[in-house]
């Protein structure tokens, strides 16, 4: 860990929290965990599809399970009541990371798509209609271009997608036209899961309240890497997943600005969310338990609290910075290379990830190379086929960084980048 000297955080004390990282790999698939057959150092570089869980975030999902596990809102008994404060602390302390007003603004869910589909079902479904347009742009996670596609099916909506220019950048002057009077939301991905692009969201926002429109900020690689302000950006909603910033599997977040979602309807109905019921109609709790039906994700809503804490102790600044870092260093080598094609914005220009082809070696094949040599990235079209159809490929490898990689990491992953060009040659 050397060259880790001039970084903002000490990345070899932050991989002692996750023993993970010591692991070795390559043996057998069907048998979880480490085995005589694991010979080969883990290299994991696919935090953008999810990252790993240090040990103070396993310890608070244990000592729920352990200490006072229990449902929520139900019961006076003791359990219930020490469940119920951490489970709305953790609202809180959501509330307080991204810059919202307060508890009532934050639905847990158990994933960035699911919010995007409260949100479509929730308000799309009732107010657009045929002479409403819904603006995308052209890098949209399936999770967003799909749930809009369908919804405007259902309402007669139309759709539009923003360009993006040959660098990779969003082109504004083509959402200026766009976005008019006829937009009733603007759904935008914050950091592009393929090409990294930082998309201005704020100018968006600007652009669509001036047409009483609203904004879509899909937060699922911004939020674990960067400081975030829905206030700042004024979003009228953001989105994230736990298990992309050191949380659990099974936890996302909706934000939405609290006269929004005062005024939407539920889409789920059932227990936790009643406020009375009879055998004609039925009312619905507060924000945000009336979003929040059946029993809700206590032990991951926890959890994704430790997972925060984490972060704000190391800074998120320093996590940005951090992740500038390495992937820029990425970007430079693997620029050195005539037969690498890169996709996005210049390397001191992007998010923490890199997305490339190697000139005739399949993404699925090239992949394959780099986990014989324990080196774990995404291939495919990372769900954005739309995005490859445009690019003209039909899939691309993807490294992406997170506070525990290491420069010394990057360079395994260049060495094997560099084997499989031998091995094809």
């Amino acid at each position: 860990m050397g060259t880790q000297e001039t970084y903002p955080i000490d990345v070899g004390s932050i991989r002692r929290d996750f023993p993970i990282l010591d692991r070795m790999v390559g043996g057998d698939i069907e048998t979880p965990g480490e085995d005589d057959g694991d010979t080969q150092p883990l290299v994991y570089l696919d935090n953008a599809a999810t990252s790993h869980t240090p040990d103070p975030v396993v310890d608070a999902i244990s000592e729920y399970y352990r200490g006072y596990n229990s449902n929520v809102h139900r019961g006076i008994h003791h359990l219930s009541q020490e469940a119920s404060v951490a489970y709305e602390k953790a609202h809180d302390r959501v509330a307080e990371f991204i810059g919202a007003a307060g508890r009532e603004e934050i639905v847990f869910t158990k994933n960035t798509t699911e919010a995007m589909n409260l949100v479509a079902y929730a308000w799309g479904l009732s107010e657009l209609g045929p002479d409403d347009t819904v603006v995308l742009t052209e890098m949209e996670h399936h999770a967003s271009l799909v749930t809009w596609q369908q919804i405007a099916k259902r309402t007669g909506a139309s759709v539009e997608y923003v360009r993006v220019d040959d660098e990779g950048y969003l082109d504004m002057d083509h959402a200026a036209e766009l976005i008019d009077d006829s937009t009733a939301m603007v759904s935008v991905v914050h950091v592009s899961n393929v090409l990294g692009t930082i998309t201005p969201v704020a100018d968006l926002a600007e652009l669509a309240h001036d047409h009483d429109a609203y904004v879509f900020v899909d937060g699922a690689q911004s939020a674990p890497t960067r400081p975030v302000d829905v206030g700042e950006m004024d979003a009228d909603f953001f989105a994230f997943s736990g298990h992309k910033m050191l949380g659990p599997t099974g936890i996302g977040v909706l934000y939405g600005k609290e006269h929004i979602l005062q005024d939407m309807d539920p889409y789920l109905y059932g227990g936790e969310m009643i406020r009375s019921v009879t055998y004609e109609d039925s009312t619905w709790e507060d924000l945000p338990w009336k979003f929040e039906a059946g029993t809700p994700v206590i032990a991951q809503g926890i959890a994704l609290h430790a997972a925060i804490d984490y972060l704000d102790d190391v800074g998120m600044r320093n996590v940005q910075a951090h992740e500038d870092l390495l992937a820029a260093y990425a970007y430079d080598r693997l620029s050195a290379f005539d037969d690498v094609e890169i996709y996005g914005p210049p390397g001191d220009d992007r998010g923490g990830l890199v997305a490339f082809n190697l000139d005739g070696v399949h993404a699925h094949d090239l992949s394959s190379i780099l986990n014989d040599h324990g080196v774990a990235i995404r291939a495919g079209d990372h769900c954005t086929q739309p995005l490859h159809d445009k690019l003209g490929v039909p899939a691309s490898t993807r490294a992406s960084f997170y506070v525990y990689n290491t420069r010394d990491e990057v360079d395994a992953l260049i060495d094997a980048v560099d084997d499989a060009r031998q091995l094809f040659a």
